[in-house]
C-alpha cells in the first residue's frame, strides 16, 4: 500500500510567510522601474535653494519627461495589454477624461490642456499596471516603500551635505539635492512611518527594517513641523491597529505602550510640544490654518456660471487669485466642479468600504492606513484630482483590496 507523503507543517508563529516578504529584489524590474517613473513625475520640485544651483525648469522638465518613460517600461511588463476592470480605476478615468474635456474651454487653454493630457496618460499607465493588482506578494506597495525610501534617503543625505539649506524654508526640513518642499516630504516620511508600523505588527518586515524606517522617517516628519502630515499618520495607523486589535497579539502590546508613552511624553515635555505645534503662530493664525480659509472663502464667494460650479473650469496651477488654495476639495471645486469633488469622494468611499468588508489582515490595515491618511491631508493639501503622490497612495491601498489575479510571468 502506497503511504501518502506528509502534510506540509505549518509555518511556527511569528515566521513571516514568504509571500509576505517585502524583498525589493523580487519586485519585477519593469514594473517597479515604471512605478519609480510615475513618482518623479509627481514629485513637483519646489522653490527651496539646493546644493547644485540647477534651474528649476530643468526640474520641472525631468519630472514631466519621466512619464513618458513610465509608459514605456509599463507598456514592457504588460506587452499583450491586459488591464484588470475595477471600479476604482473606472471612476479615475471618468475624472481624467472629464478634466480634460472642461480644459478644452479654459482661459489658459495650452496650460490646462497639459495638465488634462498629463493625466489621462498618468491613468493609461496605471491601468497597464493592473495585472499586479491583489498578489500576495504585494508588488505595488514594495515598489511604492521603496520609491519612498529613496525619496527620503535623498533628503537625509541633503541635510547632511548642507544643513542650512535644508531648513532655510521658515526652519522645516526640505529637500536640497532634488528641491523637495517640506509638506511632501512630510508625505513621504508619514506614508513610510505608517506602512513600516502596521507591517512590522503583522511581523511582514523585521524589526530592524523597521527600527529604521520608523526612526528615519519620524526623524524627518519632525523636522517639517508638518501638522497635517503627523495628524494623518497617528490617526492612519491608530485605526488600521484596531483593524489588527483581536487578531494580533503585538498589535494589542503596542498599542497599550504607545498609548502609554503618549500620556507620559505629554506631561512631561507638554511646553516643547506645542511649541513645534504652534511654529510661532498666533492662535487666530492657527484657527485660519496659516491663512488658508481666507482663500477657500473667496473661492466659494465669487460667482460662477452653473456648469462652471457643476463642471469645473478646467485644470489649473491650483491657486486663486495668485494665492495657493492648499486644499484638495476647494482645488476641485474651481477646476473640476461639483461633478469633479462627487467622483473624487465616490473613490474614497469606495476603499473605504472595501476596507470594511475584505478580510482581517496586513493588506486591509495598510490599504486602511493610506486612504485615512489622504482622507485627512486632503483637508489642506491638493493631488486627489490630479496627478499626484496621493493618486498613487491610493492605487496601492485599491490594488491591496483587490481579489488575487493570475500571476502575471514577469
Amino acid at each position: 500500500m502506497t503511504v501518502p507523503p506528509p502534510a506540509p507543517l505549518a509555518p511556527p508563529v511569528g515566521v513571516r510567510p514568504r509571500a509576505l516578504r517585502t524583498d525589493a529584489r523580487k519586485i519585477p524590474r519593469l514594473v517597479l522601474a515604471a512605478w519609480l517613473a510615475l513618482f518623479v513625475n509627481v514629485l513637483a520640485p519646489g522653490g527651496n535653494p539646493t546644493v547644485i544651483p540647477i534651474p528649476r525648469p530643468l526640474f520641472q522638465a525631468v519630472a514631466q519627461g519621466s512619464l513618458v518613460l513610465a509608459l514605456a517600461f509599463a507598456l514592457l511588463a504588460n506587452r499583450r495589454l491586459v488591464v484588470r476592470p475595477n471600479l476604482f480605476m473606472t471612476l479615475l478615468t471618468a475624472l481624467a477624461l472629464s478634466s480634460l474635456a472642461i480644459s478644452l474651454h479654459n482661459q489658459f487653454v495650452v496650460g490646462s490642456v497639459y495638465r488634462g493630457v498629463r493625466l489621462l496618460a498618468f491613468v493609461a499607465c496605471l491601468w497597464l499596471l493592473t495585472p499586479w493588482w491583489g498578489r500576495r506578494d504585494l508588488v505595488l506597495l514594495r515598489a511604492h516603500r521603496v520609491a519612498m525610501w529613496a525619496i527620503l534617503a535623498l533628503v537625509l543625505v541633503g541635510t547632511a551635505i548642507a544643513p542650512g539649506k535644508a531648513f532655510a524654508f521658515e526652519g522645516r526640513l526640505s529637500g536640497t539635492i532634488w528641491p523637495v518642499p517640506p509638506t511632501q516630504v512630510a508625505h513621504y516620511a508619514a506614508v513610510l512611518f505608517g506602512t513600516s508600523a502596521i507591517l512590522w505588527m503583522c511581523r511582514v518586515i523585521t524589526g530592524r527594517h523597521a527600527l529604521v524606517a520608523v526612526a528615519a522617517s519620524t526623524i524627518a516628519l519632525i523636522g517639517t513641523h508638518t501638522r497635517t502630515a503627523l495628524l494623518g499618520a497617528a490617526i492612519g495607523v491608530a485605526l488600521a491597529s484596531a483593524s489588527l486589535f483581536l487578531g494580533h497579539a503585538r498589535v494589542r502590546r503596542v498599542s497599550v505602550s504607545t498609548v502609554v508613552g503618549i500620556i507620559v511624553a505629554t506631561a512631561a515635555f507638554a511646553p516643547q510640544i506645542v511649541s513645534w505645534l504652534s511654529r510661532g503662530q498666533t492662535v487666530e493664525d492657527a484657527a485660519q490654518l496659516t491663512g488658508r480659509t481666507k482663500v477657500w472663502s473667496d473661492v466659494f464667494a465669487t460667482p460662477r456660471p452653473t456648469m462652471d460650479a457643476l463642471f469645473g473650469s478646467g485644470l489649473s496651477n491650483k491657486s486663486f487669485d495668485g494665492l495657493a488654495i492648499d486644499s484638495n476639495w476647494v482645488a476641485s471645486y474651481l477646476d473640476q466642479g461639483w461633478f469633479g469633488v462627487v467622483l473624487q469622494a465616490a473613490m474614497l468611499l469606495l476603499l473605504l468600504a472595501m476596507a470594511a468588508t475584505h478580510v482581517r489582515g496586513p493588506r486591509r490595515a495598510v490599504a486602511l492606513f493610506l486612504v485615512v491618511y489622504g482622507v485627512i491631508s486632503s483637508i489642506t493639501e491638493t493631488g486627489i484630482g490630479d496627478a499626484s503622490p496621493y493618486i498613487l497612495d491610493l492605487v496601492v491601498a485599491a490594488s491591496l483590496l483587490s481579489s488575487r489575479p493570475t500571476q502575471p510571468s514577469r
